[in-house]
């Protein structure tokens, strides 16, 4: 260990400096403090605020229709964008060329660079839309210019029915990172009410919230999930299906939150600050929201970013099942069970990699995210 004695004073001032900062710094700073100093956290965060905006923006990113179907593109594969042509910038593809194959009888899609199909960015949009849901646009981020029949653009592909899988995916992001948030934010109000009202309380409450969290958790999760799932009438419209899978997936997420918030209470609930709190006269429900809440909210910040992933891969698991979101609602789920044929994933196997890898990068990178926020939520961990 290096004495401090022994460092210039200009050194020995700024630790000191330092120091002094660490003793009088709040919670927040703190967090901040810890938090960037994990580096695959800061990265996971940036991969996870891009995809959101990637969400947010879907309408704008993704060039076509979603459900735009063309039977000449059945199965293309991926065409890739090239932004040079002849030492000059010229976005691209190249135009696919189709042939007939006489043994298996399966059409065949070749690039043909000598008739490349010019990209531009910021391209009228072929209907008029609503970005962010309310404000008008009529513009597109890239897409053909000036198309003609036969022009085509799958950077990531097509489906069976032609549809772009780069618009799929993109649109598929609105959904299925939606749902993790949105249940997310259900497992925080259950799980900090019920938590907080079993831990501060005690007593006959505490044991009758702790068993029945029991009774949930111990029910296997994908039956009830199923069971729920299935007793959803066919003939509801997307939007009400999707805030009941958003329920469904929030039924169990809120039980681990709500034993985590119990066992703070049970360590907070006669200290000095609440004790001084009760003999202000502050009602017990303003305690709780007030006083116990805000002591450990990095805490519930790290523990529901972990929860994300696991509302997403649920999401993914029922639609993928075929008892979760369906058709016309495009998920990461969705498009994954659209690739459960061996024969279509054997002929385009891009069906299958293309949202799975979107998912498993989303998955990781808040899993990274939530191991970095949870680092610096530790007392215990010293910054130096």
């Amino acid at each position: 260990m290096t004495d401090i004695t022994s460092l210039p004073p200009e050194t020995t001032a700024s630790l000191d400096l330092h120091r002094r900062d660490m003793a009088v710094a709040g919670q927040w700073r703190l967090f901040w403090l810890k938090f960037k100093k994990h580096k695959i956290a800061l990265a996971s965060l940036v991969v996870i605020v891009f995809m959101y905006l990637v969400a947010a923006f879907a309408d704008f990113i993704a060039p076509f229709d979603p459900n735009a179907t063309n039977a000449r593109f059945t199965y293309a594969p991926p065409q890739g964008l090239s932004l040079m042509l002849d030492g000059s910038f010229q976005p691209h593809v190249d135009q696919l060329k189709m042939t007939l194959n006489t043994e298996s009888m399966r059409r065949e899609f070749m690039p043909d660079p000598t008739k490349p199909v010019s990209v531009s960015f910021f391209v009228p949009a072929q209907q008029p839309y609503y970005l962010l849901g309310f404000i008008p646009m009529q513009t597109k981020l890239f897409g053909l210019t000036n198309p003609k029949p036969g022009d085509s653009m799958y950077i990531f592909g097509a489906d069976r029915l032609g549809r772009d899988i780069f618009s799929r995916v993109v649109h598929g992001a609105k959904i299925s990172l939606s749902i993790g948030l949105v249940g997310v934010f259900i497992s925080l109000i259950l799980g900090v009410t019920i938590g907080g009202i079993s831990g501060f309380f005690g007593g006959w409450i505490d044991l009758a919230i702790q068993r029945f969290i029991e009774l949930l958790r111990s029910i296997p999760t994908i039956p009830l999930w199923m069971g729920f799932a299935a007793a959803i009438p066919v003939g509801w419209p997307p939007l009400r299906t999707y805030f009941v899978i958003t329920l469904i997936v929030s039924l169990i997420g809120w039980t681990s939150l709500a034993r985590e918030v119990r066992g703070k209470f049970l360590s907070l609930r006669n200290e000095d600050f609440v004790t001084a709190a009760r003999l202000d006269g502050m009602s017990e429900i303003g305690i709780i929201f007030h006083h116990l809440v805000p002591s450990f909210i990095s805490h519930i910040i790290a523990t529901l970013t972990l929860a994300i992933p696991s509302m997403i891969l649920a999401e993914t698991a029922l639609s993928f099942l075929g008892i979760g979101l369906q058709p016309p609602i495009v998920s990461w789920g969705v498009l994954l069970q659209e690739a459960q044929n061996i024969r279509a994933v054997a002929q385009a196997p891009w069906l299958l990699f293309t949202p799975a890898t979107a998912i498993v990068i989303s998955v990781l990178a808040l899993n990274f995210l939530g191991d970095g926020l949870r680092d610096a939520a530790d007392p215990y961990e010293s910054v130096s």
